[in-house]
């Protein structure tokens, strides 16, 4: 299995921003006030804006009144501003990253039992999707599926088990993508939740994961270093 992330809330070493998607998760979300909270980014990697329902969680190691001001020029519209392009490219210049995307981020509870899927895990692959993965996640495991279809699972944000699904084109349509995304609730631990971040703009991709049971959770723009 992807390396087990900690089974509660009180896990030892669990950061915030860790303690917020599982209360996100469970649908206990930030109060609806339009303001935000800043957080310590959950390592060196991970930095970046959570935004949920009119509250935005910014984990970064940024000086508070910074991130207050910037957001304050960024726009006039405090709903707006943290996952908008003026903050996030200053935020970016500020910290010597850029933005990756700003991302629909979802989530599900591992299911139990085995996945009906004939997958076979593989070790050595330069698959693109893969090749994204290791460098945006931890412990990076990849199965392929004789119809044409590839799962990649992974140590991401704050430790979150995320999965990725790419397919074939002449895979599409059939609703293996579906099944990819049922499968990777079924290879994490019991009573462990599952990630994955879809483009808004990717209908297809977006259905394919609520279609598996993925929930949305609120929007995310990570920032990386190249």
């Amino acid at each position: 299995m992807v390396g087990a992330a900690p089974g509660s809330d009180e896990a030892a070493g669990e950061s915030e921003l860790a303690r917020v998607l599982r209360a996100a998760a469970r649908g206990e979300f930030p109060p609806g006030d339009g303001g935000f909270t800043v957080i310590p980014p959950p390592n060196a990697r991970d930095a970046g804006v959570l935004g949920m329902t009119a509250h935005a969680v910014i984990f970064t190691d940024q000086d508070p009144e910074w991130v207050r001001t910037t957001l304050r020029a960024a726009s006039p519209d405090p709903l707006a501003a943290p996952l908008g392009p003026a903050f996030l490219t200053a935020f970016g210049a500020r910290t010597g990253r850029r933005v990756n995307c700003v991302d629909l981020l979802t989530v599900a509870p591992a299911l139990p039992g085995r996945p009906a899927l004939d997958l076979t895990e593989i070790s050595a692959t330069d698959h693109p999707r893969v090749v994204r993965a290791r460098q945006f996640r931890d412990r990076v495991r990849v199965w392929t599926t004789p119809e044409g279809g590839v799962l990649v699972m992974g140590a991401g944000v704050a430790g979150r088990h995320e999965v990725a699904i790419e397919l074939d084109e002449a895979a599409r349509g059939r609703g293996l993508g579906r099944e990819l995304a049922l499968a990777a609730r079924q290879l994490v631990p019991a009573g462990e939740l599952v990630w994955s971040q879809q483009p808004p703009g990717n209908a297809r991709s977006v259905r394919t994961f609520q279609a598996a049971g993925y929930r949305p959770v609120g929007a995310e723009a990570l920032l990386i270093v190249d």
